[in-house]
């Protein structure tokens, strides 16, 4: 019912290096002996989860986190991967920021090279009051994402505190997905107020960190270590954009504010309305087929947060009325959300 309009041309698929489905794949092996079966559920092997040279599908790692973070299971399994992964093993892209003068610096190197690692998630710095480090996804589904986008967040604080050899805390961190409730250890460790379903993912510093010195600072290591970095840029580059995508992760954070509209988010990817439907159509897809669908895959994430009522859920799908949610959701699976929530 649902097609997957997604291209797959050479070039146009964004992957990553794996180290996220790897480390899932090591801890739930010894405990789930059905592991192949969701490796090939994700449609990857165990070949490929154990070859750390071969790169991964982003979207596939994305599900892979998904099905192992279910049958754990491990709700905040990103978080507690990132949590106990050795740094070293993020590879070059570590050595480049360890190697840098100052935090700034390093973040920056983040943002030149974060793609080595994967393609599907981008990093922004942005050196100002607060600094902030924002990661866009490309041409993926934000939507279907929560595990690796908290790894890179878990990740990234952890990066900065080892940096500098202090326990750096963020001022704020936002996350477009939502969470009802988080454990008092995970609030712990990121020291600091955590905004969930917000409008972009952003972790936030104060002013004065971009200035701090980095402990492991190494001038002519860097500058050789960057040489490394640019020729592995320059293979990495994606040839192609996924137009589904880009108006899917454009709509989602527009939805509870009753924007979701075609014009909307065509001003939002400055083009026009006729490009953009042109494109989409190019793709084998309609703007209302990309709504309808990005609908159904959040209303099936927002119903496992059993803190949600169905009013609120209808609300943040961009429904005027909940009548209308239930109405759209029996036309998707055949029955009402409340059916399938207590099921």
């Amino acid at each position: 019912m649902h097609a997957n309009h997604h291209t797959d041309k050479i070039g146009a698929v964004p992957t990553a290096a794996g180290g996220i489905a790897r480390a899932a794949y090591a801890r739930a092996a010894p405990s789930l002996p059905d592991i192949a079966a969701l490796a090939k559920r994700a449609g990857i092997t165990l070949n490929q989860l154990e070859d750390p040279s071969f790169r991964l599908p982003v979207e596939r790692q994305i599900i892979f986190l998904n099905l192992v973070a279910e049958r754990l299971p491990d709700d905040f399994l990103g978080f507690h991967l990132a949590s106990e992964i050795d740094l070293r093993e993020l590879g070059l892209i570590y050595y480049v920021l360890s190697s840098s003068d100052t935090l700034g610096d390093a973040l920056r190197r983040a943002q030149r090279y974060c793609s080595v690692q994967n393609e599907g998630v981008l990093a922004k710095y942005r050196d100002g009051d607060p600094v902030c480090v924002t990661l866009h996804y490309n041409a993926v589904s934000r939507a279907s994402d929560r595990h690796q986008i908290e790894f890179f967040v878990t990740t990234i604080v952890r990066l900065c505190r080892q940096l500098v050899g202090w326990r750096l805390n963020p001022i704020r961190i936002k996350l477009a997905h939502r969470r009802t409730e988080l454990p008092g250890d995970i609030a712990a460790f990121f020291g600091c107020e955590l905004v969930y379903g917000s409008d972009v993912d952003e972790i936030e510093y104060a002013s004065s960190s971009s200035r701090l010195p980095v402990a492991s600072a190494d001038g002519y290591l860097n500058k050789l270590l960057i040489k490394y970095c640019e020729a592995a840029l320059s293979s990495r580059r994606l040839k192609a954009r996924s137009w589904r995508l880009a108006v899917e992760n454009t709509l989602a954070p527009l939805l509870p504010h009753g924007q979701g509209r075609l014009s909307e988010v065509a001003a939002r990817l400055a083009v026009s309305v006729r490009t953009l439907e042109r494109r989409l159509a190019e793709e084998g897809v309609s703007f209302l087929d990309v709504l309808d669908e990005l609908r159904f895959e959040l209303a099936k994430r927002y119903l496992q947060e059993p803190s949600l009522p169905i009013c609120e859920i209808a609300w943040l799908l961009g429904y005027a009325d909940p009548s209308a949610f239930t109405h759209s959701f029996r036309r998707w699976t055949g029955v009402p959300p409340k059916e399938l929530r207590a099921a």
